[in-house]
């Protein structure tokens, strides 16, 4: 047949581009339907193309024309080659909290999590979550695609009553299940159950505004260029008009599970974990979410123990995984998902596998970047595993408590010493982060705590040789003795916490100190600074490192390299004994909620108060103002909101701290009742519950000091207020009525700090009401242990039969005194 003869078969909106002399090529997507009685193959010459999407149609080749019916036996995908996927358009995200970009967005769910339990209809609680998880997403302006299972269940519970009615009257009063569940198809049960469960996609949707399409396909479908082509415009096009595909393997006409033998990489088609990932790859998806009945990824057997999970997955750790069996209802299990993601992740899409069957919010949590089932990420982190840093921590703190405290003393003024000899490669380094931050516009309260200089650095090394010269009071102190009973003394002694995980933001200098107070308690730590501060706080680390050295402890302060890291760190309960966060409201609230089974110590909020009473002095008002709000306005103890008694509003002093604010360029949000009485001014704080960390705070007028102390605990966040008054009686009772960490009367709020406070440092400041509030040093980071040293006693011996008694006698802290104290007893009887 002619050339000209056989490309009239073809649609007339055929594109063709000539290349050479008698030359076509079909362009991608254009061509993509024939005539309907025919059907061109790969004979005659036609050598490594399968669709007419890419391909060179020359004049001297010849072509075989056959039948519409003919089988497509040269098609099977033992014999495709060269298939191929569209190409992604950005690679995948490199941590979780890049997910909170991804605009499109694939959700499968699986079997187990759409089945109920009983394997026979749909789970409508756990899908009616996730379908408004969904509709949120979608409504938020993100592209969401979801991959069902749950035909086959759905239709075994339509058919259930119809197999009962053609069963005789004995098979109904001695049921089988075996002779009940041979009696329903697989197959039948997916078309009697596809439509039930497509109408209950469209109404549970429909609830939100949104409306949803059906997209039924099988593995042939995947294995043409033109039909993958007729899909992906589909896709695509749905997405555009704001519709969301349910896609689901048509089990109807689907073929038992192969053996996989597609080639060039691609993945097979042989359940919906597959499924999604081709689907996600077609449609240049930029998150698969994987919905089981696990929460992610275990190092075995969830049910085995010892198995832990894996919060992040990197392709090269899949090796050493063993799988355990599939779930009750679905076809892959989780070696499938695996398989799954890796070949997702490979292609440009980021991958997440999770527990559906939970009540949280499992798909929102995901997309926000929370710490939820197994992430899949080609960045591994530079460094070791998160478990072998605590593991070491661990060990190394055991190895400082082993040490005397004239050795741990030693390693911290070694390490005030390394501070001022290498203050030109730590401000280098300094300046290096300063110029990033500058570069990404970083405000200038945060550039200030980013910021070292020489004054810093003498500042701090004092600070240090502080907690070194106290050093010798810390661990193992005595804190009571009981004389139990004749020959039994009980001692009650400090030790350190454990292992301390210490968050820290923007602030480098945090660092050391924070080092420091872990040493002299002998806790080993790991320590987490900001990612602005990256360079400042390798330059310090490696200072630590090199002072522990000094005893060979140079494991027990560890320096963590990410923020995904944390999410590891945070399940550790076994490893971990306490979370310090410090930093803004939302890391310190995150990490709270992430941190399950370990304690958090610390505050989310510094909304610190000022309130002059009518007896203030004016200079002194003036001056303590200025200093809490002006001197480091990013600090957690500036002021935030002053408090005026209103006997002052219409006075020069009233004048002179809102002048002085002023000239400070100090911006004034007035509070409710002062923006009332205000003809001209400023508009009305939009809250009185505000850390502005910056030259900003807010001013309002109250009645008296009970006033004061009601608006303090009703915005405040029980950080640090202060009274500036001369009355004593009114003083006092503002001392003791406010319920905050640190309450001061004619002092500054920049007071609460722990070196101010003569602790040398701090770990951070606490507004919790556990062992530790304020400015938390090494008194903080310590807890403690009783010791009981007996002579042979048994509980059986102070019964009535054993005769002995309790005394349970106070005795001196140390034995010391007690022995002088017998011995001057027994001069003076005598």
């Amino acid at each position: 047949m002619a050339f000209c003869h056989k490309v009239q078969y073809f649609q007339t909106k055929l594109s063709r581009c000539y290349q050479g002399k008698n030359n076509f090529t079909f362009r991608c997507g254009q061509v993509p339907l024939l005539q309907k009685n025919v059907i061109l193959t790969k004979s005659h010459g036609w050598r490594n193309c399968t669709t007419f999407s890419s391909c060179n149609i020359s004049s001297h080749h010849q072509r075989s024309i056959l039948p519409r019916n003919t089988p497509l036996r040269s098609c099977e995908s033992s014999q495709i080659r060269n298939i191929s996927t569209s190409t992604p358009r950005t690679r995948a995200a490199a941590f979780r909290s890049d997910l909170k970009h991804c605009q499109k967005i694939v959700v499968k769910l699986g079997s187990a999590v759409i089945t109920r339990d009983d394997e026979c209809g749909v789970a409508l609680g756990r899908l009616a979550s996730i379908v408004e998880q969904v509709s949120e997403l979608q409504q938020a302006d993100r592209q969401m695609l979801v991959v069902t299972s749950g035909a086959v269940a759905f239709g075994k519970q339509r058919l259930q009553q119809e197999v009962m009615l053609s069963q005789s009257m004995r098979e109904t009063l001695i049921p089988s299940n075996e002779r009940f569940q041979s009696l329903l198809d697989p197959r039948a049960c997916a078309a009697a159950g596809q439509s039930g469960l497509m109408s209950m996609y469209q109404s549970m949707f429909s609830q939100y505004g949104l409306t949803t399409a059906q997209v039924l396909v099988t593995k042939a479908d995947f294995q043409h260029d033109y039909t993958r082509s007729n899909l992906r415009a589909t896709l695509t096009e749905l997405l555009r008009m704001k519709i969301i595909p349910i896609v689901n393997a048509n089990d109807v006409i689907a073929p038992p599970p192969e053996a996989d033998m597609d080639l060039h990489g691609v993945i097979s088609i042989k359940d919906n974990d597959s499924l999604a990932a081709r689907l996600a790859v077609e449609v240049n998806s930029d998150l698969l979410i994987l919905l089981s009945d696990v929460d992610g990824i275990y190092s075995g057997p969830p049910e085995e123990e010892g198995s832990r999970l894996h919060d992040v997955m990197y392709p090269g750790d899949v090796v050493g995984i063993k799988f355990g069996g599939k779930s009750r209802v679905g076809l892959g299990g989780m070696e499938s998902k695996v398989k799954s993601a890796v070949w997702t992740l490979e292609r440009g899409c980021s991958v997440v596998i999770a527990n559906g069957m939970k009540k949280d919010d499992v798909v929102l949590n995901i997309v926000n970047g929370r710490n939820v089932g197994t992430f899949f990420t080609e960045t591994k982190p530079a460094g070791l595993a998160p478990d072998i840093q605590a593991t070491r921590a661990r060990d190394g703190g055991r190895l400082l408590q082993s040490l005397t405290p004239e050795k741990r003393a030693e390693i911290i003024n070694r390490l005030a010493d390394l501070l001022i000899e290498r203050k030109e490669v730590i401000l280098t380094a300094n300046k290096r982060d300063l110029n990033r931050a500058r570069m990404t516009s970083m405000a200038p309260p945060m550039v200030a705590r980013l910021s070292l200089n020489e004054h810093k650095l003498l500042s701090l090394a004092e600070g240090l040789k502080q907690i070194a010269a106290s050093s010798s009071d810390t661990v193992g102190r005595v804190i009571s003795r009981t004389l139990v009973a004749e020959g039994m003394v009980l001692r009650k002694i400090t030790v350190p916490i454990g292992v301390l995980i210490v968050i820290f933001e923007s602030r480098p200098d945090c660092l050391p100190q924070v080092a420091s107070l872990a040493i002299s308690s002998a806790n080993g730590i790991l320590l987490k600074g900001g990612k602005e501060a990256t360079e400042s706080n390798k330059v310090l680390h490696s200072l630590v490192e090199e002072a522990l050295d000094l005893h060979g402890a140079k494991d027990a302060v560890q320096l963590i390299n990410t923020r995904e890291q944390i999410g590891d760190l945070l399940q550790l309960e076994g490893l971990i004994d306490l979370v310090i966060p410090r930093g803004s409201n939302e890391m310190v609230s995150r990490i709270k909620k992430e941190s399950k089974a370990i304690p958090v110590l610390g505050h989310a909020d510094g909304i610190c108060h000022v309130y002059i009473d009518k007896k203030a002095d004016p200079d002194m008002a003036v001056k303590i103002v200025r200093d809490s709000k002006c001197d480091y306005p990013a600090a957690c103890n500036a002021m935030e909101t002053l408090l005026i008694h209103k006997n002052l509003q219409d006075t020069p002093l009233f004048d002179e701290l809102l002048d002085m604010l002023r000239a400070e360029k100090v911006k004034i949000h007035p509070g409710p009742r002062l923006a009332c009485s205000l003809k001209f001014g400023p508009a009305e704080a939009k809250s009185l519950k505000v850390e502005y960390s910056g030259l900003e705070c807010a001013v309002e007028v109250v009645d008296g000091v009970n006033s004061a102390v009601d608006h303090i605990h009703k915005y405040g966040s029980s950080h640090t207020d202060v009274i500036v008054t001369e009355d004593e009686s009114v003083a006092n009772h503002f001392l003791e009525s406010v319920d905050s960490a640190c309450v001061f009367h004619n002092a500054s709020s920049r007071f609460a700090d722990g070196y101010r406070f003569g602790l040398g440092a701090e770990v951070g400041i606490s507004t919790t009401r556990i062992h530790a509030r304020g400015p938390v040093g090494v008194e903080g980071l310590l807890t403690t242990k009783w010791i009981l040293e007996g002579t042979g006693e048994c509980v059986q011996d102070f019964s009535q039969v054993g005769g002995k008694t309790y005394l349970h006698q106070k005795l001196p802290l140390h034995a010391e005194v007690e022995a002088e104290e017998e011995g001057e007893g027994t001069t003076t009887s005598s």
